[in-house]
C-alpha cells in the first residue's frame, strides 16, 4: 500500500508540474506526424509523404503542394506534385530557372485519370507516382507503380503498360495504354550533361497563383523578396494574355526542351533548342520547321515528338504549334 501511495503521489506532482502556468491547464504531448524519409524505399508507404489513406493523395503536413503555368502532356493524365524540404532547409532561388535544393529534399509527381471528367463522384485511377531524392549533390529517380486496389506503390525499375478508360470533358470514351517509363527513361529526360536534375518546378514555371510569394512568405526560399522580379512562363492556353509566339515557346519548352538544350538528349543529335528563353534566331525552329510539323501530325513510335511519355497525338497542342509554324 506504501508503494501505491508513493506511485499516485509521483503522478499527482508530475501533473502539477505540467499545468500552463497562464491558463492553469494541463499541458499534454501531441504526437507530430514523421517526417517524410528521404530515401527511394521499396513500398511507397514507407516514405511517409502521404496521410490517411493512400488513394486519397494527402500529402504529408511538411510539404509544399505546387503547379506549373503550363504542364507537360501525358496522354491527358492529371498530376499532382509536391515538394517536401529536410527540417530547417530553403530553397535558394537561382534567376528565373530552377532553384537549388538542399541534399534529402524530395519532389514528387503522382499522374492519375479520372474515370468521368464530367463527374468527379466517379473516382479516378491512380497510376504512378514518381519521386527525386537529392542526396550527396545529386538527384536519384525512383517510380513507384500503383497496385489495382489503390492500397499501395512498389518501386519499379521497369517500364509498364496499363489500360486505362475514361471520359473527356466532352463526354467521349477514350482507351489509353498508358506508359510507365522505365527507370532508364526517366533518366533520358532529366539527363543534362550526365546529371540527373528536376525539370518542373523552375520558379517562372510556378510564379502564379501566389506560389512563390507562398514560398518567400513560409521562408522557404531565400535569394528572392520580390516575386515581380521573376518572369512568368505563358500558359499556351491563355490566348487572351499572350501571343500565338509565347504560347507555341512555352509548350515547346515544356515538352521537348528537356532533351533539345544544350547537354540534353538530343544535343549531339540536331541544332534545336526549345528552350523558352533563347532567342529565336538560335533556336533553328524556323530550319526545322517541316520536320517539327511531320514529327508532330501523327504518332509512330520512336518517331514521334516527344519521344517520351505519349501514346498519341495530343490534339490541342498539335494545333498550337501547326498554326505557329505556318506563320513563320
Amino acid at each position: 500500500m506504501k508503494k501505491i501511495t508513493i506511485l499516485l503521489l509521483t503522478i499527482i506532482t508530475f501533473i502539477a508540474c505540467s499545468k500552463n502556468e497562464d491558463t492553469d491547464t494541463i499541458d499534454i504531448p501531441t504526437n507530430q506526424p514523421e517526417r517524410p524519409i528521404a530515401q527511394l524505399l521499396p513500398n511507397l508507404t514507407d516514405l511517409n509523404l502521404f496521410v490517411g489513406d493512400i488513394k486519397d493523395l494527402v500529402p504529408s503536413q511538411y510539404a509544399f503542394i505546387y503547379d506549373l503555368n503550363t504542364p507537360l502532356f501525358s496522354d491527358y493524365a492529371h498530376k499532382e506534385r509536391f515538394i517536401v524540404l529536410p527540417e530547417g532547409e530553403t530553397l535558394t532561388a537561382v534567376g528565373n530557372g530552377m532553384p537549388d535544393f538542399p541534399d534529402n529534399s524530395i519532389i514528387v509527381k503522382t499522374f492519375y485519370f479520372n474515370y468521368d471528367e464530367n463527374d468527379l463522384s466517379q473516382g479516378r485511377k491512380i497510376i504512378e507516382t514518381r519521386v527525386l531524392i537529392k542526396e550527396n549533390g545529386s538527384w536519384l529517380a525512383g517510380d513507384y507503380h500503383w497496385n489495382d486496389t489503390q492500397t499501395q506503390a512498389v518501386l519499379e525499375n521497369n517500364a509498364a503498360t496499363v489500360p486505362v478508360t475514361f471520359i473527356n470533358k466532352a463526354g467521349a470514351t477514350l482507351n489509353i495504354d498508358y506508359q510507365i517509363p522505365s527507370n532508364l527513361d526517366c533518366v533520358t529526360c532529366h539527363n543534362n550533361n550526365n546529371q540527373v536534375k528536376p525539370l518542373g518546378p523552375k520558379l517562372r514555371s510556378i510564379n502564379f497563383n501566389n506560389q512563390l510569394q507562398t514560398l518567400i512568405s513560409n521562408n522557404q526560399i531565400t535569394g528572392i523578396t520580390d516575386v515581380t522580379t521573376i518572369t512568368t512562363l505563358p500558359n499556351w492556353e491563355d490566348d487572351v494574355n499572350y501571343t500565338l509566339e509565347e504560347r507555341a515557346r512555352a509548350y515547346f519548352d515544356v515538352n521537348c526542351a528537356s532533351c533539345h538544350q544544350p547537354g540534353g538528349y538530343c544535343d549531339v543529335q540536331t541544332t534545336l533548342d526549345f528552350r523558352f528563353e533563347t532567342p529565336y534566331g538560335n533556336t533553328s525552329i524556323f530550319e526545322h520547321k517541316s520536320e517539327i510539323n511531320a514529327r508532330m501530325a501523327n504518332y509512330q513510335e520512336l518517331f514521334s515528338m516527344p519521344l517520351l511519355g505519349t501514346t498519341f497525338v495530343h490534339t490541342e497542342g498539335y494545333y498550337l504549334i501547326k498554326t505557329y509554324l505556318n506563320s513563320l
